[in-house]
C-alpha cells in the first residue's frame, strides 16, 4: 500500500537489446527492476541487430511488465503514472516500448510521461544516492553516449561536451573486435587489462582546441588498429592484455581530465557518471582518486544500474511528472533525439 502523497511511476525502457520494466515510488525508492537481457543473442552477430532487438521486445514486454508489478505487489490502479524511454535509441526498438506505454495509459487512463533516454542515466544516481541534489556535474558514457553535462535541476541541463564521433563504448566494442575479444566490448577489455601493463603502449590523447569539453575517440580506435596491423606485418608479438589496459588508460584519462576541467571551472563539489561504461572499474577508481584529490564528491550508481535498466527511466520520470511534464498519445519514438529537447 501507498500513502496518500506517495507517486508510483510503472516505467518501461526499450531503447536498445534490453527490456525492461521497473515500478519506483517517489523517484529514489525502487519496488522492482525487471531486466530481460538479449546480449547472448546479439553476442552471435557481434553486436546489437536492430531488427532482432525490436521482435525480441515484442516477445518479452508483456512478461517484463506484468513481472514487474508482481514483484512490486501493485496493480495498474495503484500506479499513478506511466514513464517510457521514447528516445534516443534504435528507432524499432523504441516503438515497441512507446506503443505499449500508450497502449496501457490510455487503458488505466493513466497520465504518460516519455522520457529521455540520457536523463535516465543520470538520473540513476538519485536511486542509491538520496543525498545527491542538482546541481552538479555528470559524464554520462554508453554504448551510444559520451556527453558531460551540467545538471542545473532536475530536469534542466546544460551539454559542456559531447563526443564528435565514436562514443566511449563504441570505441570499447570496436577495440575488444579487433584483438579477438568479441561483443561486449566493455566488460571483457575492463576484465583483460587487469592482467596487462596500462603504460605498455603510448596511444593517443584526443583534445579538440575550438571545443575544450568534447570528446573525440575514432583516433584512438584508429591508433590501436594501426598498432595491431603494423604488429603483425613485422611479426611481432601482441600481448592483448596491454593493447587492452593502454586502450583503457588512454580513454580514463580524457575522461577523467574533462570532468576535473568542468568541476574546477564551474566551482562544483559533486561529480556523477553514468551510462553502461561508468560500470568500468578503472575508470571508476582514477575518477574516485581525481575527486578526492580535488577535494569533490564522487558519486555513481551500482553496476545494475549502470546499464539500460527501468528503474532509472522511473527516478527520471518521476521529476518529469511533479514539473507537470505529460505526452499526448501521438508521443512517437525520436531516435536521435537531444537532451533538454521535448
Amino acid at each position: 500500500m501507498k500513502n496518500e502523497k506517495d507517486i508510483v511511476i510503472l516505467a518501461i525502457e526499450s531503447s536498445c537489446d534490453e527490456t525492461a520494466a521497473a515500478v519506483v515510488k517517489n523517484g529514489r525508492e525502487v519496488l522492482s527492476n525487471i531486466i530481460s537481457s538479449q546480449i547472448a543473442l546479439h553476442t552471435l552477430y557481434g553486436g546489437v541487430v536492430p531488427e532482432i532487438a525490436s521482435r525480441k521486445h515484442i516477445e518479452k514486454i508483456n512478461q517484463v511488465i506484468e513481472e514487474a508489478l508482481k514483484q512490486a505487489n501493485m496493480t495498474l490502479d495503484e500506479i499513478d503514472a506511466i514513464g517510457v524511454t521514447y528516445g534516443p535509441g534504435l528507432v524499432g526498438a523504441l516503438l515497441v516500448g512507446v506503443a505499449e506505454a500508450k497502449a496501457i495509459a490510455y487503458a488505466a487512463k493513466k497520465p504518460l510521461i516519455g522520457v529521455h533516454h540520457i536523463e535516465g542515466h543520470i538520473s540513476a544516481n538519485y536511486i542509491e544516492n538520496k543525498d545527491l541534489e542538482p546541481p552538479f556535474a555528470c559524464l554520462v558514457v554508453s554504448g551510444g553516449h559520451t556527453h558531460l553535462v551540467v545538471v542545473e535541476d532536475y530536469g534542466k541541463y546544460k551539454i559542456l561536451g559531447r563526443t564528435r564521433d565514436d562514443a566511449a563504448g563504441e570505441a570499447f566494442d570496436k577495440v575488444a573486435r579487433a584483438i579477438g575479444l568479441g561483443y561486449p566490448g566493455g566488460p571483457k577489455i575492463d576484465k583483460l587489462s587487469k592482467e596487462g601493463n596500462p603504460e605498455a603502449i603510448t596511444f593517443p590523447r584526443a583534445h579538440i582546441a575550438e571545443s575544450v569539453y568534447d570528446f573525440s575517440f575514432s583516433g584512438l580506435k584508429s591508433a590501436v588498429l594501426n598498432y595491431l596491423n603494423g604488429a603483425k606485418m613485422k611479426g611481432e608479438e601482441i600481448v592483448a592484455a596491454d593493447v587492452a589496459a593502454s586502450f583503457q588508460k588512454a580513454v580514463t584519462d580524457v575522461l577523467v581530465e574533462h570532468a576535473m576541467m568542468a568541476v574546477k571551472e564551474y566551482g562544483f563539489d559533486k561529480l556523477a557518471i553514468a551510462g553502461g561504461v561508468a560500470s568500468n572499474s578503472t575508470l571508476r577508481r582514477e575518477m574516485e582518486l581525481a575527486c578526492e584529490k580535488n577535494n569533490v564528491k564522487f558519486y555513481h550508481p551500482s553496476p545494475i544500474l549502470c546499464t539500460d535498466n527501468a528503474a532509472m527511466i522511473g527516478a527520471a520520470a518521476y521529476y518529469e511528472y511533479l514539473a507537470g511534464t505529460r505526452h499526448g498519445l501521438d508521443l512517437n519514438a525520436i531516435p536521435n533525439l537531444k537532451l533538454g529537447e521535448r
